[in-house]
């Protein structure tokens, strides 16, 4: 079976699916492993380091995808709007894809995928049970993205973050707050107290606060009622208009007293709630700085823009829309093990099989046999439930 990995060609995205050091547990299992020229160049990864693990070059896309049983990507077709519908073209029936997919929003994208009769697994689905953590390409993505953030903040605000003692005075510490403890927030939060800052954490859910508290920073309690925050798999759950303005109005006091702020909240599958408001970025004093981590899905600040950086009243906002991408070297490593270990995992007796009984490929497969077959997906195109998928390939 000849697994491919190929080039990613999203704007901007320098990862690669699969590192060099993660082929032999592949090729061990049997699978043959091709990957495009050039693919891991950017991220580290020379071609030559591939072809010493027993990876077969192919120069062509078009071959590439024609010669693959399985293509592996960090961003398939529904993550990568622009450049991504060249690859739907190239899909076959029966054909696998694996990688992240972007699939409760992205549906015009399941569509035609399904149209093909490719097999999609995406892999923002997987189920957060213990045996699927050494798959789970969200919180490794986030991890990154929650340490990055804090580094742009740190390279672009005026002040340095920790305090200092030195023989011209002493040097105060800046004041970071991190709104949303989830991974991306938690370390946000964890690498800010590393260098040094004042570090403050907010979440809707009350059940992060020993988390955030165990970091060493202190969690900012508002008086909302947050009982329903929590939602299945210990994400947040999308809360009402007057809720966040709530939130929004109490907040704004705690944003104004700080130097940096980095927001990390998200809602699987919908945009990102607006928590900075335009006039709350205005109280903010001048050279303070934004770093807006859910900028992809629309950032959780009302002046972000994705994909740029801006200054309003004084502030710079961030709004960086692949964080990870910035980090493409051990991006790439630990999206590797992920998407391999995940690979494995689907790889029964020298042939890919989808096994109903599986939770974990239950619910990441999204299209197959000409359809979409996943019930968050279904429910999305507003279709009925589909029957259970059998377990051969």
């Amino acid at each position: 079976m000849r697994i491919a990995v190929a080039t990613e060609t999203c704007a901007g995205e320098r990862r690669v699916a699969v590192i060099p050091a993660a082929v032999p547990p592949l090729i061990k299992e049997g699978l043959e492993v091709l990957i495009q020229a050039g693919a891991g160049r950017e991220a580290g990864f020379p071609d030559a380091e591939y072809e010493r693990q027993g990876v077969r070059l192919v120069q062509d896309r078009d071959a590439l995808f024609a010669e693959a049983d399985a293509v592996l990507q960090v961003r398939t077709a529904g993550a990568n709007p622009v450049a991504g519908q060249a690859d739907i073209d190239r899909l076959r029936q029966g054909q696998v894809v694996i990688g992240m997919a972007d699939p409760l929003t992205s549906l015009d994208a399941v569509r035609q995928v399904a149209a093909r009769g490719a097999t999609l697994f995406a892999l923002e689905l997987l189920p957060r049970i213990t045996r699927a953590q050494a798959m789970d390409v969200l919180s490794s993505m986030a991890n990154i993205a929650g340490y990055k953030a804090v580094v742009l903040a740190a390279d672009t605000l005026p002040k340095m973050l920790p305090m200092m003692m030195t023989a011209a005075g002493t040097v105060r510490p800046a004041r970071v707050l991190v709104i949303g403890a989830g991974v991306a927030g938690l370390q946000a939060i964890a690498t800010a107290q590393r260098l040094g800052a004042v570090v403050q954490g907010y979440d809707i859910r009350p059940a992060v606060k020993e988390q955030v508290e165990s970091l060493g920073a202190r969690f900012v309690e508002l008086a909302l009622q947050t009982g329903k925050a929590e939602a299945a798999g210990g994400y947040a759950r999308a809360m009402d208009e007057e809720f966040y303005r709530k939130q929004r109005e109490l907040l704004g006091r705690v944003v104004a007293e700080s130097d940096v702020v980095v927001t990390t909240a998200a809602v699987p599958g919908a945009p990102a709630p607006k928590l900075v408001t335009a006039e709350m970025v205005e109280g903010m004093a001048p050279g303070s700085v934004i770093v807006d981590v859910a900028a992809e899905r629309g950032g959780n600040c009302e002046l972000t823009q994705p994909g740029e950086t801006v200054e309003r009243h004084g502030v710079t906002i961030i709004g960086a829309s692949n964080l990870p991408a910035m980090v493409p070297y051990h991006a790439s490593q630990m999206y590797a093990r992920n998407i391999t270990t995940f690979l494995l995992n689907l790889y029964k007796d020298g042939q890919l099989r989808v096994d109903a009984d599986d939770e974990i490929i239950r619910e990441t497969l999204v299209c197959r046999g000409g359809e979409v077959v996943n019930p968050r997906v279904r429910e999305r195109l507003e279709q009925p439930a589909e029957r259970t998928p059998d377990s051969s390939a």
